[in-house]
């Protein structure tokens, strides 16, 4: 299908922690064309975590113009963003940023969860964001802001979300979707709009903020000079998408309480659908990117980030350089029994969410012994972050009356086959693996193309435009093992909560 102009293609730009992709999708949600470009993570001291706005921009920029180098720019209809969530720039009057924006892994603002929350009503904020009080949503971070940069937030002229910034730098406009606004903390879930009983609390007012539009709206036009920059015809429809996780979960075809996604990325990140709007201590409740329906999501901050860590600050590798690490330990782990030999990992290295949202959270290792190798290690880990999911879903599937039969992975640890296959025995659930890996940005995808008109609903455009998967099913008998060591993992934390030191 293609519009009077012959544009045939739609493009999800999808803009991570660690880099922009930009890729161009027919109808049937095949890859047209493609390109990359990477973003610089900085921290400045310990738990800090910044990026440069700019270099959103410049990615963003360089993979567009590398994409439209291979294909007629004419034949794209419209541009969607799925963006890194939680993260956020605040610019002055000029539009220039007033500090680096702080990224979704920053812990600073934890010292300001508490007496914020209380301030605006605990049970008020959870009710009217979907958000328990965590670190995790901006909110926290400009009450951190408030307090310890007072002249610069006197002097915030715009709050951007990084969809927020980008669309303004593809058209000259602050619009963003509900599904990228909600994550900020700052967002009424039901009436849709900016919060006045939590801005109030901050001391900010709403026309700091962005206007908010339904995923699938038609923003704007690309502006002439960003056309210029990126190689995009100034036709090029910007389209409302949404947060990268919700983005991954309508690129997954995720529309049904029985299937939920899995995203193994640096965070691992499960949702299922629900067409109610439900709030509790199980998950946290994420706006769709169809436009209508939620997300109840469970997240473990330390995901392939555990992985990382174990790598490059236990084992002491550089991965850029020894790239074959990653192998070399699926191999090790491979030789390994279910259970690592009795060695758990608890893996709240960067505290804990879902459902005991307990900041001050450590992770652990139990029952280490002499035999243990650097593959019990790394297996205990995927187990450990296997057993945290088997234990959140549980509880997201009783708070909010669902049963779920499958996920579809995606993320970059997807491509991991012994972690799927954990997963699967762990949780007792299949594992479902899609052609495309790029959820985020295919999900932007079908928000672009539901824009455009070329499919009367988002339920039709995803079962059109997702493509076959390959299924991974627990087996029997390792399933029947950690079914017997889950009840020791979920003691765990109880009986470590008190004991170990966290100053």
């Amino acid at each position: 299908m293609s519009n009077e102009n012959g544009a045939d293609l739609v493009v999800g730009l999808d803009c991570s922690t660690t880099s922009v992709k930009a890729i161009a999708f027919d109808r049937n949600g095949s890859v047209a064309a493609s390109a990359s470009s990477s973003i610089q993570l900085h921290s400045p001291q310990p738990n800090y975590y910044e990026q440069d706005p700019e270099d959103w921009w410049s990615a963003a920029r360089g993979a567009l113009k590398r994409m439209t180098g291979e294909i007629d720019p004419a034949r794209i209809a419209a541009l969607a963003v799925s963006n890194q969530r939680e993260t956020f720039v605040a610019l002055d009057r000029n539009g220039k940023p007033l500090r680096p924006a702080i990224v979704w892994l920053d812990e600073r603002c934890k010292e300001e969860v508490e007496p914020f929350a209380q301030k605006a009503g605990k049970t008020r904020i959870h009710r009217i964001t979907g958000k328990p009080a965590d670190y995790a949503p901006v909110v926290y971070r400009l009450a951190w802001m408030k307090k310890h940069e007072p002249e610069l937030f006197r002097k915030i002229e715009m709050v951007c979300d990084v969809q927020t910034f980008l669309v303004w730098k593809l058209t000259d406009s602050f619009k963003t979707s509900w599904a990228s606004a909600d994550p900020l903390g700052l967002f009424d879930m039901r009436k849709k709009n900016w919060s006045a009983v939590v801005l109030k609390a901050l001391g900010l007012s709403e026309n700091r903020l962005p206007e908010t539009f339904a995923p699938g709206t038609i923003l704007s036009k690309v502006s002439r000079e960003a056309a210029e920059s990126t190689g995009l015809s100034p036709d090029t429809s910007v389209v409302a998408g949404g947060g990268d996780g919700q983005a991954a979960g309508l690129g997954s075809n995720v529309l049904t309480p029985r299937r939920a996604y899995l995203n193994l990325g640096t965070a691992v990140v499960a949702g299922i659908y629900g067409t109610e709007y439900k709030t509790g201590k199980a998950f946290r409740t994420m706006n769709s990117c169809s436009g209508a329906g939620y997300y109840y999501e469970c997240s473990l901050r330390a995901g392939t980030f555990a992985i990382d860590w174990l790598i490059k600050k236990i084992l002491k590798v550089d991965p850029t350089k020894h790239p074959e690490i990653y192998r070399e330990l699926e191999n090790e782990a491979r030789k390994i029994p279910a259970g690592s030999d009795g060695l758990f990992h608890l893996p709240y290295l960067c505290g804990v969410m879902n459902p005991y949202w307990d900041v001050n959270a450590r992770g652990a290792f139990v029952g280490l012994s002499s035999s243990h190798t650097r593959g019990h290690i790394y297996r205990s880990i995927l187990e450990g972050i296997a057993f945290e999911q088997r234990f959140a879903i549980r509880e997201v599937e009783k708070a909010a009356g669902v049963s779920l039969k499958e996920f579809v992975a995606i993320g970059g640890g997807a491509a991991n086959e012994i972690w799927l296959s954990i997963f699967a025995d762990i949780t007792g659930k299949s594992i479902l693996v899609p052609e495309n890996a790029e959820a985020s940005a295919l999900g932007a995808g079908i928000t672009a193309a539901v824009g455009e008109g070329w499919y009367a609903s988002f339920k039709t455009a995803a079962r059109n435009m997702t493509g076959r998967e390959r299924e991974i099913r627990p087996d029997r008998r390792r399933r029947k093992i950690y079914a017997g060591l889950f009840e020791s993992y979920r003691k765990l934390y109880p009986v470590l909560k008190d004991r170990i030191p966290t100053g």
